[in-house]
């Protein structure tokens, strides 16, 4: 991915299937589980004063903006099928070693919708991956934090 569309949501292919599934789950299931509560609330009488009416319907206009975000994500989708080990790009996994710190770590770099740090999995707009992408085996990146400043020196891109 030479060029990263600001506009592209990049996922991998397992981040594809998961957020399908999601959708479907959403518009399959959690919808009519919606209306079946919304039926049943509207039975009980006035509905100005149904607390279960109104927390059905809050409870649904977070799931149908759950859902238009869904779509618009799968609507830009770029699949990552990064396969040059010659520089770091979405979808790359990177071994680097954090300066001070013996350890080494990993990470892969993937599109916002699939980052979560507790896995390893960084996005490619966040401060690390920012400064990772298009750099070389070898290199060293500063990353620029709340806490200050960190030094990274790549040692392997996968």
């Amino acid at each position: 991915m030479d060029n990263i569309n600001i506009n592209a949501e990049y996922l991998s292919a397992e981040g594809f299937i998961k957020i399908k599934e999601e959708l479907s789950s959403l518009k399959d299931n959690r919808r009519k589980e919606i209306a079946d509560r919304l039926e049943y609330a509207k039975s009980l009488g006035d509905l100005s004063e149904n607390a279960e009416y109104q927390e059905a319907k809050e409870e649904q206009q977070v799931i149908e903006a759950r859902i238009a975000d869904i779509e618009d994500i799968l609507g830009r989708a770029v699949l990552i099928s990064h396969t040059n080990t010659s520089y770091v790009d979405i979808g790359s996994t990177v071994v680097a070693q954090k300066e001070g710190n013996p350890s080494f770590i990993s990470f892969l770099i993937v599109g916002k919708e699939e980052a979560n740090p507790s896995d390893n999995k960084i996005s490619h707009e966040s401060p690390l991956g920012k400064a990772l992408i298009g750099k070389q085996k070898g290199e060293a990146v500063v990353v620029y934090t709340p806490k200050g400043e960190c030094r990274y020196q790549i040692l392997d891109i996968k």
